[in-house]
């Protein structure tokens, strides 16, 4: 597991002399990078200056892609929300997706068109952002719909507008619920904090108040909160200050200020006295919780209880995977937390009991692991490891100048929760200051209180109010939209078309292919053995096999046991993981480049010369066949392994996606099993190396030469078989029994006969318009529209040999046969008499074009893009190339690419819900219905 610190992740720009790769000899001795060291070279270099309503700007210059990410922060939480208003923070946040006074309709359109890319929005306890990053060309384009939508928004805001957010909203909310142990927030909430404190609700608020929420009270509340004053805007990337003011000034001035926002006080709880509580659910293993209210950002021990949670139950080697998972063998997984906001935070302890094991006695070791900790505290090894792996996390996200965690949320959130654009670096420095016995400290002053102690148990879910079915509401009809006072968003200027990274190949000494490109912007590298195996090489009468033998890589080698490549990975700040696709088995590395040499030995270590010892073959085989069960219980789980069987045929050799695999054949896997499997796929023929690194190509091919370079191949290759003729299940509907589920997931699969190897560019574009983007027909018929669903979409599931068509729709249970009739409606008038207009082809060529320049920012997605290349057979120079590919298309080519590849009438429906609720609603489709039980998912055939 990796321990995560700090909400902010990616945050600078790093300077750092890596030393050339030492050989494996050398690379043994070599200590680690100092974490203090790494710390110091930690700079986000920015400017600041506040306009006079108000609006606080910050300017961070990264040249080194053409984008720019642009931030708003808004000072508007749940934490701002009176009783009675719970859950407004959130639905404005949905409301100022619709559309503004001069910038009307969805502002996903504008936002496809200007080419922006990571753009959303959310919404936290503490606050509000948008964000998206955008061609450097569309940066003025960005601003003018930012400020159309900070200061000219309220005449857009219509009631037909408020009812279709809201429904969205509630339709989050029950997607959230549905999931296994999806009530436990709202008990964790309602257990730690008084009703009135202002972190005592969700975020997501409560049903009957969205359904309350008047279109004055929403009115009010924006006036109230989301003036200019209470906003910070970032700019990151390939802009500077003196080209952003002018257009700040001239987008933003003239909005006025509002009513400053109040930081509420907001003192950490106490409780009386511990208070047990127990839950049932529908789960396949009982969790056993320990939850306390901390302090949050705003305290000095906020960072010492990171590293607490970290060497608890965040690292790979904690103490409580150490003791409860791997030696004692009484829990399947463990994990300790701390989440840290503005004011307040949670520390959070759990362990996941193994089936047969009593709770009682997991309980009390965890109980007794935890307490053994807060009176001796860590030691100053395990403090090292968490603050090495926290730091290198961090060097990994300076890459990226927005999204979810760049460095415009770096920068914004230290401005706006401590009144601090460089906070982080305060963050950071006292990160490497922490010892044993600062931990030691804030773990005696916090967590020896009053104890939150929550179990949950498999179980029949109490009901509750709000699983209960919306009430109808009549549709409002849209009035007539509001004229704009500031006439046309300003046109995107020229943007050049993408300069991809120059791959080079070479070979190892043993004929392994090294796939490289130089990235220089920060000093990581990322590497991949990729392996021509993936889930179509697992036995066809052992599903699992490949899981469990992945899983047992880095639980041991001839050398290491699983604690001490835990210790040694963590103390280097390095990744290694693995994973597998249909075609492809991964083994991954991610490390700071001056770690690299001894993180390349531990690597090759893991790949090279895994033990397989037994006992860790049984633990192993033990936490599978607990995932397994856990599948059974969650919606996507049950689905996932049910449609590849129906969409791909028995025969094939995809038909073997099934999660994690057959419990019954997982159960009888033995250490043969998985070394047979090793030898067969985890091979040097089968394997080529993908690495995007800072360093140059003779320094890394020198290096993994001196590691992989005489690997040799035992015993006979694997096979993957593809000449069967399978054939897909007639169209159906499978109903999966899963009682009192407040949402139905939704799977509809089309086959067809395509390979992935063939050049799909036109029917995948032309899907942008039916279901692969937010703007998509089946997307916002069921969203925008009808507001069933938080977001339904369709896309080809692409593999080497096929590329069935496959949509998704998670609806609220009451709408699950109207929602699969709306789907098949959208699709069949796409097909037939509704085809591609002239609106979207333009839209989303322009879109498609555009955004290339943000969709290889990082290292993470050049090495993606190598890989996929390799495995379609396409050329290194395949994005350098696809701008012209785009502007050759014509509206009729992806009309007809479609028609020509989607039958509306082949599809197989999967359905994931409460059959009593369903199964009158599927009855009048016209398919053949079958319902099975959850548990008869488990199956292979």
């Amino acid at each position: 597991m990796t321990a995560k610190i700090f909400a902010l992740s990616g945050v600078a720009l790093f300077a750092l002399t890596t030393p050339a790769l030492a050989a494996p000899d050398a690379a043994a001795a070599a200590k680690p990078a100092p974490v203090a060291d790494l710390v110091k070279q930690v700079d986000i270099p920015y400017e600041e200056f506040t306009l006079k309503n108000g609006l606080r700007v910050i300017i961070h210059t990264d040249r080194k892609a053409p984008v720019v990410a642009v931030s708003v922060w808004y000072d508007v939480g749940s934490k701002h929300e009176p009783k009675g208003k719970t859950g407004f923070a959130h639905l404005f946040e949905h409301l100022m997706f619709n559309g503004s006074e001069n910038a009307p309709g969805d502002f996903f359109e504008p936002l496809k068109q200007i080419g922006a890319t990571d753009y959303n929005g959310t919404t936290w306890y503490d606050r509000t952002n948008y964000f998206e990053t955008v061609p450097t060309p569309a940066l003025e384009s960005a601003l003018f719909l930012e400020s159309d939508r900070m200061g000219y928004l309220l005449g857009a805001v219509t009631q037909h507008v408020l009812d279709v957010q809201r429904g969205v909203v509630q339709n989050e909310k029950r997607q959230g619920d549905n999931q296994p142990y999806g009530l436990v927030d709202y008990a964790k909430t309602a257990a730690l904090f008084p009703a009135d404190h202002p972190y005592g609700h969700d975020t997501i608020g409560s049903m009957a108040d969205l359904d309350a929420a008047s279109l004055s009270d929403v009115k009010n509340w924006f006036r109230d909160h989301y003036g200019a004053n209470n906003a910070i805007i970032v700019l990151a990337g390939d802009v500077d200050t003196a080209t952003a003011r002018p257009l700040i000034e001239k987008y933003f001035g003239a909005i006025p200020a509002g009513t400053k926002t109040v930081r509420p006080a907001a003192p950490v709880p106490t409780l009386p006295a511990a208070k047990v509580e127990v839950m049932k659910d529908r789960v396949a293993t009982t969790r056993i919780m320990r939850i306390w209210a901390v302090p949050g950002l705003d305290n000095k021990d906020a960072t010492a209880l990171d590293v607490a949670a970290g060497v608890l139950g965040g690292l790979a080697s904690s103490r409580l995977d150490n003791a409860l998972v791997r030696k004692e063998k009484l829990a399947v997984a463990v994990t300790a937390g701390n989440q840290t906001f503005a004011q307040i935070g949670t520390f959070e302890v759990s362990a996941d009991v193994r089936p047969g094991v009593d709770p009682a006695l997991v309980a009390k070791r965890l109980d007794e692991i935890v307490a053994d900790f807060i009176k001796n505290g860590p030691t100053a090894d395990e403090v090292q490891r968490v603050t090495t792996g926290e730091v290198s996390d961090r060097i990994e996200g300076l890459e990226s100048v927005g999204g979810f965690g760049g460095k415009a949320v770096a920068l914004a959130q230290g401005a706006l929760y401590s009144d601090d654009a460089g906070f982080y670096k305060k963050q950071l420095a006292t990160l490497a200051a922490e010892t044993p016995d600062s931990v030691k400290a804030a773990m005696k002053t916090w967590l020896t209180r009053p104890v939150y102690a929550l179990t949950v148990e498999p179980g029949a879910r109490t009901a509750y109010d709000e699983a209960k079915a919306p009430e109808e509401k009549a549709d409002v009809a849209e009035g007539a939209p509001f004229k704009g006072t500031r006439g046309d968003m300003p046109a995107v200027g020229t943007i050049a078309d993408l300069d991809f990274p120059k791959v080079e190949r070479a070979r190892l000494s043993n004929g392994i292919e090294l796939i490289y490109a130089q990235r220089n912007a920060v000093p990581i590298t990322r590497a991949v053995i990729s392996f021509d195996a993936g889930v179509a090489a697992d036995p066809a009468t052992k599903l699992g096999t490949q899981q469990l033998t992945l899983g047992m890589l880095d639980e041991g080698t001839t050398t290491r046991d699983s604690i001490a490549i835990a210790e040694a990975r963590e103390r280097l700040g390095a990744e290694i993981g693995t994973g597998a696709s249909l075609d492809r088995t991964y083994l991954s590395l991610s490390a700071p480049s001056p770690n690299l040499g001894a993180a390349l030995d531990l690597f090759a270590d893991v790949t090279l010369n895994p033990a397989f010892a037994p006992d860790e073959v049984a633990r192993l085989k033990n936490q599978q066949l607990a995932a397994i069960a856990s599948e059974l219980t969650n919606p996507s789980g049950l689905a996932g392994r049910a449609l590849p069987k129906l969409v791909y045929g028995p025969a094939s050799p995809y038909a073997k996606s099934s999660g994690r695999g057959d419990p019954v054949a997982v159960a009888a896997l033995t250490r043969d099993d998985l070394i047979a499997f090793q030898h067969a796929w985890l091979r040097p023929e089968k394997a080529k190396i993908f690495v995007v690194s800072d360093r140059p190509l003779a320094e890394v091919k020198v290096a993994l030469d001196q590691r992989f370079g005489g690997w040799k191949g035992v015993g006979a290759a694997g096979v993957k078989n593809f000449s069967v003729v399978s054939k897909p299940s007639a169209p159906k509907i499978l109903l999966i029994d899963r009682p009192d589920s407040p949402q139905s997931l939704i799977l509809g699969a089309a086959p067809n006969s395509l390979k992935g190897t063939a050049e799909l560019l036109p029917v995948i574009t032309a899907n942008d318009t039916l279901g692969g983007s937010f703007l998509s027909r089946i997307n916002m018929d069921l969203r925008e529209e009808k507001h069933w669903t938080y977001g339904a979409s369709g896309n080809f599931s692409r593999s080497q040999n096929a590329a069935p068509y496959i949509v998704s729709a998670p609806v609220q249970a009451d709408k699950t046969g109207a929602s699969i009739a709306a789907i098949r409606q959208q699709v069949g008038e796409f097909l037939t008499t509704k085809g591609l207009t002239k609106a979207e082809f333009d839209r989303t060529i322009t879109g498609k074009t555009r955004e290339l320049a943000g969709s290889f920012e990082t290292s993470g997605d050049v090495l993606g893009a190598m890989q996929t290349n390799d495995l379609y057979k396409r050329p290194d120079d395949y994005y350098a190339t696809i701008t012209q590919k785009y502007r050759a298309m014509t509206q009729s080519q992806l009309d007809a690419a479609a028609r020509a590849t989607i039958d509306p009438k082949s599809f197989i429906w999967v359905v994931v819900g409460d059959a009593k609720t369903v199964r009158p609603q599927l009855d009048s489709l016209g398919l053949p219905v079958e319902v099975v039980p959850a548990a008869s998912i488990a199956g292979v055939k």
